[in-house]
C-alpha cells in the first residue's frame, strides 16, 4: 500500500488562471510559496521559499479563480508529484506539482482590515459537511456576504 499527501500552507505567487477542458470541465493553475526561517551556523537568520504549481478541478477550480489572487494565504490538500523536464539551455530542472484535492480560504476577507480566524478544517467530516453545505453551491439561493466563511 502506498500514500501520497501533501498539505500546504503558503502565499499564491501569481493570481489563478482559469481555463477548461474541451468537455467543459473547469481547471485553475497558479504557483504558491511556502516559507521557513532557520538559524544558520553563524546564528543569522536565513529564509528558505519552496515553490509548488497547483492545480484545482471542477467548482474548486472557478471559486479559486474567482477569490484567490497573488499574495492571498490558502490552505491546499493534494498529491505531490515532482515533474522533471529541460530548459530551453539544457539544463535539467524539476517542478513540485500538487494535484489538489481540497482548498480552504484563510486569513483575513480582503474587505475588512481586522484578521479572520483561520478556516482550516478539523478534520474529514468537517470538510465534507462545509462543502456540502457551503454558499457558492447552487442549491443556497439566499446567501449574504455574512454566510461567507471568507
Amino acid at each position: 500500500m502506498s500514500f501520497n499527501k501533501i498539505i500546504l500552507v503558503g502565499n499564491l505567487g501569481r493570481d489563478p488562471e482559469l481555463r477548461y477542458t474541451p468537455q467543459g470541465t473547469p481547471v485553475c493553475s497558479f504557483t504558491m510559496a511556502t516559507n521557513e526561517r532557520r538559524r544558520d551556523r553563524a546564528g543569522e537568520t536565513q529564509d528558505s521559499t519552496t515553490w509548488f504549481r497547483v492545480t484545482l478541478w471542477g467548482r474548486q477550480a472557478e471559486t479559486a479563480s474567482q477569490y484567490l489572487t497573488k499574495g492571498r494565504p490558502v490552505y491546499i490538500e493534494g498529491r505531490l508529484r515532482m515533474e522533471e523536464w529541460t530548459d530551453k539551455d539544457g539544463r535539467a530542472r524539476n517542478t513540485l506539482e500538487v494535484h489538489a484535492t481540497d482548498m480552504q480560504f484563510i486569513g483575513a476577507r480582503s474587505d475588512e482590515s481586522a484578521a479572520a480566524p483561520s478556516s482550516q478544517p478539523s478534520s474529514n467530516a468537517g470538510r465534507a459537511e462545509a462543502q456540502n453545505s457551503s454558499p457558492m453551491s447552487d442549491t443556497e439561493p439566499d446567501v449574504t456576504d455574512d454566510d461567507i466563511p471568507f
